[in-house]
């Protein structure tokens, strides 16, 4: 009876403010999807470059922390996933570290490039179907050869045209972050789910707004190192035929609801209940550590868990750092080494689906 009474009493405080909140976040997603948009259009070089600086080391740390949330304890029989994922993660990295300098020192031909390009773009396709089917086998009445036809589909789009494939990953993976929001709520705030996907709609309507404006406009001015790698970033060099103003200015407006996600949406709307017990604000505190199942578990790691977010937090600063002194070999070193967040990603989104 005291425990129903009790369970009662948590699904008032936790319900109570829910409605208002709601508004609160699909108003917050309309004033960054309109300021992004007019923001990427009207100054795309220079919000890149400010953006970049700002957001890009501390999106990565909260990333790390979101990560964190989402590891058990115990592997148990998930072990085979997580140590796949883990092994395929650190593989991938390094080999995509490595492929830049084995193109400095060795004096690979175009054709080599492309085709070491197409080989890990292959090898990254093997390791996502693998993971697949790992994670089929942990779900009742599930069948992961599903994926087989998109990966073989995916393969033959990759060595048509490799570059091409990267390319439409570095568009894609701004995307990513939006559906771990969703599969977020609907673990948190089931209802607000249908107001999130209903709110995406600005997405491809601001895209549109973008490519409607800046369709025929002139290319961006490349005066110096800078500029020229952020619109090659984009795909100035591989697509002549559009306005570098237009590819930089969606991808920028792709990369800011990426960090807004990342900065703002999931460490904000924590979960509502933290063990049995009803959170006392609606949106959580991202410096607290009892959201973390590793770190508030009895066999659990807190101080692992604190040190790492320590290490994470020193690396944002140095970053910083690297960017006031030399922004341009910064940059190239961080898009170079953040490949780990954005494969990271695919795993654990992976075990957000039930």
């Amino acid at each position: 009876m005291q425990e129903a009474v009790e369970l009662n009493l948590t699904t008032l405080v936790v319900n109570k403010p829910l409605a208002q909140g709601k508004r609160m976040f699909v108003a917050a997603l309309f004033v960054c999807a309109i300021a992004s948009g007019a923001l990427a259009g009207l100054l795309p070089l220079q919000v890149s470059i400010v953006t970049v600086f700002l957001f890009a080391g501390p999106h990565n740390w909260f990333e790390l922390r979101y990560f964190i949330t989402r590891l058990p304890v115990r592997f148990g029989r998930s072990r085979a996933f997580f140590l796949t994922a883990f092994i395929g993660v650190a593989s991938l990295t390094v080999a995509y570290i490595s492929l830049p300098l084995l193109y400095r020192t060795t004096g690979w031909s175009y054709e080599a490039s492309l085709t070491a390009i197409a080989l890990w773009n292959t090898l990254l396709l093997a390791w996502l179907t693998t993971l697949v089917f790992l994670r089929s086998k942990q779900k009742p009445r599930s069948d992961g050869a599903w994926v087989m036809p998109i990966a073989f589909a995916l393969c033959a789009f990759n060595w048509l045209a490799p570059e091409l494939f990267s390319l439409t990953l570095v568009y894609v993976h701004p995307l990513v972050a939006l559906w771990f929001l969703d599969k977020h709520l609907q673990r948190n705030r089931p209802h607000w789910v249908s107001a999130f996907r209903r709110a995406l709609l600005l997405v491809p309507v601001t895209v549109g707004l973008l490519v409607w404006q800046l369709w025929g406009t002139d290319s961006l001015a490349e005066d110096n190192g800078l500029f020229w790698r952020i619109t090659q970033h984009s795909g100035a060099e591989l697509l002549p035929q559009v306005s570098s103003h237009l590819l930089v200015s969606v991808h920028l407006f792709l990369e800011m609801l990426h960090y807004f996600v990342w900065l703002l949406a999931l460490p904000l709307l924590g979960p509502l209940l933290i063990g049995r017990k009803a959170r006392q604000n609606l949106f959580a505190r991202f410096w607290e550590l009892d959201s973390l199942p590793i770190a508030r578990h009895p066999r659990g790691f807190p101080k692992t868990v604190a040190a790492l977010l320590l290490v994470g937090l020193a690396v944002v600063l140095l970053l910083w750092v690297g960017f006031s002194i030399d922004y341009t070999t910064t940059r190239d070193v961080y898009f170079t080494v953040a490949i780990a967040h954005v494969i990271a990603e695919a795993p654990f989104l992976m075990k957000m689906f039930q």
